[in-house]
């Protein structure tokens, strides 16, 4: 299913800069992206997302793929480069995707490439004239250091209030993007405390929606209780609006409004 996500259109202003980043919490784990616009007057634009379980990579991916599909839609200053701390971003784009596609997505070593749905999609994507720039990680570049704060927020189930510029058209993504959150603004921001836990509502329903299974120790985390007073559990409980159903393999999945279970203890 196609998501929406509002972006800034200021007229004429072009987009002067432009850089995204991604985190993930034990690479596969939870993961999170961000990016960010910064246009002409001054005005800047911040987009994020979070996914339950992915990679560092995947992260990296989507983000620049996020980007892409909001510059396609904006004015940009002829100068305009994307600013990333991922070689695996650049290279990729750069260096190794004519030769997985001769090959049928196939790398050198003959195996299959990780990624491929997100490496085509950014492929089909990709802005003539819009390269990728390498900045080192952690070395203060503010645009870098503002990403990876809004991607490591994401990745660690948190809100995070987002910069925007005046939102006045939008751009779609495709599919397997997660789309940016609703920008709440800096007078309205919610308490830590409901930020955290609006932000578990919302990968609840993700969750649940998707079907996916979750290993005990992720559903611990998930509804914020202790490990060793799920490990007795065997049959179908309730929390808050979902049941938690066992799949038989050591694993649980989500389901929207039961009826008749348990709330647990």
């Amino acid at each position: 299913m196609a998501e929406r996500s509002d972006v800034p259109y200021r007229g004429a202003v072009p987009v002067v800069a432009a850089a995204c980043d991604g985190a993930c919490s034990g690479n596969p784990g939870p993961g999170g992206w961000g990016a960010l616009l910064r246009f002409a007057d001054g005005s800047v634009h911040e987009m994020g997302g979070a996914e339950p379980a992915t990679t560092n990579n995947r992260m990296e991916l989507t983000a620049a793929l996020a980007l892409l599909m909001t510059l396609r839609d904006l004015p940009r200053d002829p100068a305009l480069a994307i600013r990333t701390d991922s070689r695996y971003l650049i290279d990729g784009l750069q260096t190794w995707l004519p030769g997985w596609k001769r090959r049928g997505w196939r790398t050198a070593s003959g195996g299959s490439v990780l990624n491929r749905d997100l490496w085509e999609q950014l492929d089909r994507s990709r802005i003539k004239g819009l390269s990728l720039v390498h900045v080192r990680g952690h070395s203060g570049d503010p645009d870098n250091d503002r990403c990876d704060a809004i991607a490591v927020a994401f990745s660690r189930g948190q809100l995070p209030a987002l910069r925007r510029g005046e939102v006045v058209a939008s751009a779609s993504l495709v599919a397997d993007v997660p789309a940016a959150p609703a920008v709440v603004e800096k007078d309205a921001v919610a308490p830590p405390s409901l930020q955290h836990l609006l932000s578990r509502l919302e990968l609840a329903d993700r969750l649940a929606a998707g079907g996916h299974g979750l290993t005990l120790a992720e559903l611990a985390q998930l509804v914020e209780i202790p490990l060793r007073s799920l490990e007795s559990r065997r049959e179908s409980w309730r929390w808050r609006d979902w049941s938690v159903q066992p799949l038989g393999d050591g694993r649980w999945r989500l389901e929207r409004d039961a009826q008749g279970l348990q709330q647990p203890e």
